[in-house]
């Protein structure tokens, strides 16, 4: 970097590199973007943070998720539904060739729940103004092929203090089942709201980039029920013209970093909401590793 002496630096290397190459990049006065998550602490994600602030310089991590326009529009009919919600989201991946490379290279760092975790726990809490209060979680090491120390199933419970609560599966590996890898709905007292991906879904494909954001429909169920418990509406399917693959996605995501360099956006917020997330995931791994449950 001394030598190149570059405006802006993206950082996509594995979770445990993530804060000293930030932090080295914000030294050199680099805008930053980086892979989720922020770091492989909670403590370094704030360093990284910190170190943002202290350069005056743009920090993005890439919850690419936000830049989705049927997670968006997923996310803006959840919130319709009323409170309390319940959450219910999984990406199980039967891993293999190349990915299972990944996964194993991963897990030296996070856990999958950790590591894919926090953008199903960003959605939650983008979804509800509710405080997440305690967690609980469960998991299991299913080969030999990953750290002693971690494990490459997990389930993870948070509950908010207005009620409402929600979970977050994954798996990794050659022998985790796909029969239900791509689990995407909430519901609440109005009715709910899903993402349906077809397609996306099919055999062989759960260990895919593509189909993990490959959302193709959303059906949205209303709840409302005449005096004979009927269903008072017809189920909606929302069907969205700009639906952009994983490389579009991508490219959104980097507009978006430019375009918080040239016109000096306030990331303040997106950089606590990323921060957020990582504590909630990080304190789920906790709950694996004590069997506890863990207050936040």
């Amino acid at each position: 970097m001394k030598a190149t002496k570059p405006d802006a630096v993206c950082i996509s290397t594995y979770p445990d590199t993530h804060e000293v190459y930030a932090i080295k990049a914000f030294e050199q006065g680099a805008h930053v973007f980086i892979e989720k998550p922020l770091a492989d602490t909670v403590e370094g994600a704030q360093r990284v943070i910190e170190a943002a602030q202290r350069a005056n310089k743009k920090l993005v991590v890439g919850y690419i998720l936000r830049h989705h326009p049927s997670w968006m529009r997923f996310i803006e009919e959840g919130k319709k539904l009323g409170t309390p919600l319940v959450f219910r989201m999984n990406l199980n991946q039967q891993s293999h060739g190349y990915m299972w490379d990944v996964h194993r290279n991963l897990m030296k760092s996070l856990s999958p729940i950790v590591d894919c975790g926090v953008h199903y726990i960003d959605v939650m809490c983008q979804m509800t103004d509710a405080r997440p209060v305690a967690v609980s979680a469960i998991g299991a090491r299913l080969t030999e092929d990953i750290p002693h120390d971690n494990y490459n199933y997990g389930q993870l419970q948070i509950r908010f203090d207005d009620g409402s609560v929600g979970w977050y599966e994954a798996g990794w590996g050659p022998m985790v089942s796909q029969t239900a890898f791509f689990v995407k709905d909430v519901f609440g007292p109005r009715g709910s709201v899903s993402i349906i991906a077809q397609s996306a879904s099919k055999d062989g494909a759960s260990d895919s980039v593509e189909s993990h954001t490959k959302t193709e429909s959303i059906r949205v169920h209303h709840a409302d029920i005449d005096a004979h418990n009927n269903f008072v509406k017809e189920d909606e399917w929302i069907n969205l013209e700009d639906e952009p693959d994983h490389q579009e996605l991508c490219n959104r995501e980097q507009r978006f970093f430019y375009d918080a360099i040239i016109h000096d956006r306030d990331l303040t917020k997106s950089m606590q909401d990323a921060l957020n997330s990582l504590r909630i995931a990080m304190a789920c791994d906790e709950s694996v590793k004590t069997g506890k449950i863990i207050s936040l």
